[in-house]
């Protein structure tokens, strides 16, 4: 009688899909969202500041109020339905298909331009202390000023994290969480020797009385404010890779919303009562490095402190635009929205290799057209980047509202405060509100980003094109949803993630349920 040969432990079985490996611990989900979130004041500090002038504070606030309301309504989602995908996934088991998938793409827009613009701004840190390729600048043709050696630094970035990604998320997560711990305590050693030995309150009160922007500037400032937050975002796409995720992502999430949140606050409030606003915005390359140059005994160290520390955060922010990118494809492929060439998992690193080569790809040409619009590369990124967040952050709040309504069972480890029930279903009010807000910003983006207007729209079409080829090819509905049991792939969510209390809760519910709707027919 011949004997089953086992596979070896941690390998696949033959004959079997590949699937994801759930290495990501409590520190690597925090890391993997403050590698994003905490990354941005390095990089919107100085844009921010460019545009709100002495009311940068008040920029950084008002996208912070529309941010915690993101925070609540991904930690509910995350929590409830652990799996890669994260907004997209939402809107498809919310809201259907065809909204799945405009989400997936305005996700993938900004996961691309994450990648090339913090690429790009680790190379400006890098910069810091190489005047000389700072100030580098050519003519070629038409394009006028571009900083070849600043673009070439950015691709030779991207091609480092890509291999990083191929190689496997366990490297990737101890990168980011190595770099994201020295990150915080350089961060809050600024704002307490900052605001301990330079900081002027006079200061703050007069440029925001005297250096107030424009309206239209002014909400331009807080919708470049907004592009902060996107880490949320990146632990729901770890979601997939994460250990025991309906007790991690909530308490992750959680302290991610108000530790970034007091970041983000802090440094504009520390920079206006140290430097003139007019600073930061002609350094927008390496803000924060200027901003702890200028603090007195110590600046002469923090300035190059703050340089090194800057280069590898937003560098970590880079890798997190990979990884989100490719758990997305990696999703978007397993649910018939793009081709299953995206979801190849690699047999030995487990990783989806063909989309993290793809979109990695996608960020570099994203980098080189950037680089030829000139001085203001990173402004062009940017300007694109916002009108993916704003839309995909909409749609999810929309589908919070819709899975609440249509999902009523699944086990909700976290759910946003302030719900109203209405017709038996608990309706989050806070939920609501972050719909109204994130489209009143959709809008202030279309409004104020005159690349944005342009750009963000015209890649949703590509994809959509691209989505109802793939569909129309595969003999698969164009706009209507593929049939699908979302209880037994719930059943089955829960199981892989090792979740066996609220496997047990889901059960019960669907059996209470069946109960009632037999109790009913029988009538």
């Amino acid at each position: 009688m011949a004997s089953e040969v086992q596979p070896a432990a941690g390998l696949p079985v033959p004959g079997t899909p590949t699937e994801l490996r759930r290495d990501v611990s409590v520190w690597g989900s925090f890391t993997w969202g403050y590698a994003d979130v905490g990354a941005d004041v390095y990089v919107a500090l100085g844009l921010v500041m460019g545009a709100a002038h002495g009311a940068a504070p008040l920029a950084f606030l008002a996208a912070g109020c529309v941010y915690i309301l993101i925070g609540f309504a991904y930690t509910e989602l995350a929590s409830a339905y652990p799996v890669a995908g994260g907004g997209q996934y939402y809107c498809l088991r919310g809201l259907g298909d065809i909204w799945g998938f405009i989400a997936g793409s305005a996700l993938l827009l900004d996961y691309t331009i994450d990648i090339a613009l913090f690429a790009a701004a680790s190379a400006g840190y890098i910069n810091f202390f190489f005047p000389a390729i700072q100030q580098f600048s050519i003519d070629l043709g038409p394009f006028q000023g571009i900083n070849l050696l600043w673009a070439a630094e950015s691709l030779l970035l991207i091609v480092l994290l890509m291999v990083l990604n191929i190689r496997g998320i366990r490297e990737s997560s101890l990168f980011n969480s190595l770099i994201g711990a020295v990150d915080m305590v350089m961060e809050g050693s600024i704002i307490v020797l900052g605001f301990l030995f330079a900081w002027r309150p006079e200061k703050v009160v007069y440029q925001f009385q005297n250096e107030f922007p424009s309206t239209e500037q002014f909400f331009y400032a807080v919708s470049v404010a907004i592009i902060s937050y996107v880490g949320l975002e990146s632990i729901s796409q770890a979601a997939q890779e994460t250990r025991r995720p309906a007790t991690i992502i909530p308490r992750t999430s959680i302290a991610l919303i108000f530790v970034v949140l007091l970041f983000a606050l802090s440094f504009p409030v520390l920079s206006l009562g140290i430097v003139d606003w007019q600073t930061l915005a002609e350094r927008e390359s390496d803000p924060v490095a200027a901003l702890a140059s200028a603090i007195p005994y110590v600046g002469f160290l923090a300035g190059q402190a703050a340089a090194v520390l800057g280069a590898t955060i937003v560098l970590i922010s880079a890798n997190t635009g990979v990884m989100g990118a490719s758990r997305l494809t990696y999703s978007m492929s397993e649910f018939h929205l793009l081709s299953p060439w995206f979801n190849a998992v690699h047999p030995k690193y487990r990783t989806p290799v063909r989309s993290v080569v793809f979109f990695s790809g996608v960020a570099a040409v994203e980098a080189i057209f950037s680089f030829l619009s000139g001085p203001k590369a990173m402004d062009t990124m940017v300007n694109m980047y916002a009108f993916g967040a704003t839309l995909a952050y909409f749609l999810s709040f929309i589908a919070l509202i819709a899975l609440r309504i249509k999902d009523p069972y699944t086990p909700r480890p976290y759910r946003m405060p302030f719900n109203i029930k209405v017709k038996g279903y608990y309706i989050p009010v806070l939920g609501t509100v972050g719909a109204l807000a994130t489209v009143g910003m959709l809008g202030v983006v279309i409004w104020t980003h005159a690349l944005g207007r342009i750009a963000g729209p015209g890649w949703i079409i590509l994809w959509l094109g691209i989505y109802f080829w793939y569909r129309w090819k595969n003999g698969l509905p164009m706009l209507r949803s593929v049939p699908r049991d979302w209880e037994k792939d719930q059943i089955a969510i829960l199981t892989s993630a090792e979740e066996f209390d609220l496997l047990e809760q889901y059960k019960l519910a669907l059996a209470e349920r069946n109960k009632k709707e037999l109790k009913h027919v029988t009538k």
